[in-house]
Parts: structure tokens; sequence; C-alpha cells
């Protein structure tokens, strides 16, 4: 299959098990450039998973994935380049100041000098944080936690961005708000997979992939998926699931 130019990310016929267990079941779909894709399903769908193949954590034995133009399989480390993730669980040095853990990241990429601290102060006035850069990490409420791994994962300018379940534990307010900036991301050109179990996170013009069991049961724009009703109704119809908002 040929993929347009403006496709950042690709899975196509993805498949996993564990053991016997089937965990995928043949997924496909794409994320354009600029565009905020919610991948929604319930616990147990096999969201995680698929973020697991996707970042080279698990190998996909059967299907095909691209990211920036590069497969995962055969070129790995130029698709992972072309990738930031903000991941469920996490994974911060509470000791550290915002601004050396990113700079500890930076170099983990190759960055040094004047050049990580461009970026750095960069991908902080993205996320509203430059006035938190010298303040330990420890200081900062979940929230602003969350925002700093989203810098985090955009200091080496990734096509894609992948965020697992990104808002977990926090509270209304943080939860509208780390939405609201990664909406704003997707809005500026990045290509965004979202995934969660809440559609209140959902926009009317998102796209939509709703995963259960680990098939596709749509893949369309939010309004689409919702029909007549809520995409909370609609969602609820397909996969049995009651806490969806």
């Amino acid at each position: 299959m040929t993929v347009p130019s403006t496709v950042a990310l690709s899975v196509e016929d993805v498949r996993f098990h564990y053991g016997p267990k089937q965990a995928l079941g043949g997924v496909s779909f794409t994320v354009e450039a600029g565009t905020f894709r919610a991948l929604l399903g319930p616990n147990g769908a096999g969201k995680s998973t698929l973020f697991s193949l996707l970042t080279r954590l698990l190998v996909a034995p059967e299907g095909r994935i691209s990211v920036a133009g590069h497969d995962l399989a055969k070129s790995p480390r130029a698709a992972l380049a072309r990738m930031g993730v903000v991941f469920q669980q996490p994974t911060l040095d509470l000791d550290l100041s915002v601004r050396q853990s990113l700079h500890y990241f930076a170099g983990l990429h190759g960055m040094a000098g004047k050049r990580a601290g461009v970026a750095i102060d960069a991908a902080l006035d993205r996320l509203g944080m430059r006035e938190r850069a010298g303040e330990t990490v420890r200081a900062l409420n979940g929230g602003h936690r969350r925002r700093m791994e989203i810098a985090r994962a955009l200091i080496h300018d990734p096509a894609v961005l992948l965020l697992d379940e990104p808002t977990v534990g926090l509270d209304a307010a943080s939860r509208r708000a780390i939405t609201a900036h990664v909406h704003d991301l997707a809005a500026g050109g990045m290509a965004v997979l979202w995934a969660t179990h809440l559609v209140d996170e959902i926009k009317d013009g998102d796209r939509v992939v709703v995963l259960h069991r680990g098939l596709i049961l749509a893949d369309a724009s939010a309004k689409e998926v919702a029909g007549e009703g809520s995409l909370a109704d609609a969602f609820l119809r397909m996969t049995g699931e009651e806490d969806a908002a």
C-alpha cells in the first residue's frame, strides 16, 4: 500500500497474541499530520498493547507500522526518532529541576549546548511551562508534571506524538488543560494519537478509532460515530462499557 505524504503514522493489519489469547486482531488506521486522533476503548481493549508495539517495547509479528515514512520493523531507529511518547505511568526524577530533567532527555537525543537550550525553551513555551523551568519536579502539581512530560516528548521535534491515557489521576481542571494543550499541538501541524476511555476528552471534529477486544469497531469523526445521539451513548452501545464520561 502506498501511504500519502500527509500520513505521519500508519498501522496496517497489526495482530498480536499473548499465547492463545488475541490482544489485537488486524488493526489498521492512519494518523495524518495536523490531526488529533483518539484511540477510544475500555480497559482491556488492546490500547496499551498497541502502544507497546508502536514504541517497540513489543515487536509485531504480523502487520506493518510506519512513522513519518519509516518502516518500524526495517528502520526502527529512524522511526522511533520521529516519535514522541507520553506513557500512562509517570517517568520523572522528582529531585531534578524541570530544566535539568529536560537537558538530560535532550542529551539522550544527542542534543547539547545552545541547541538543547533552544529546543527546551521552545518545548516549554508550547506547554506554557517556561516560568516553571527552575522548579523541582517534586514541587509541581500533577497537571504541570504531565505538561512537563509532554514538553519532554517534544524536544526532538517529532512528527508523531503518542499519549497513553495521559490524564489518569488528574483533577477535572488539569484534564481539561492538558487536553486543550494537546489539541493545540495538533492544530499546529502535529500528528497526535491519544489513547483514552473517556469520551469527554474528544471533540466532535476529532477522528476516533473505537477499539474493543482487539478489534476496531469504528473509525470516523467523533460526530459521525455519535450519530444522532452522544458519543458516550454510541461508545456504550458498541462496547457495553458504562465508564465513558
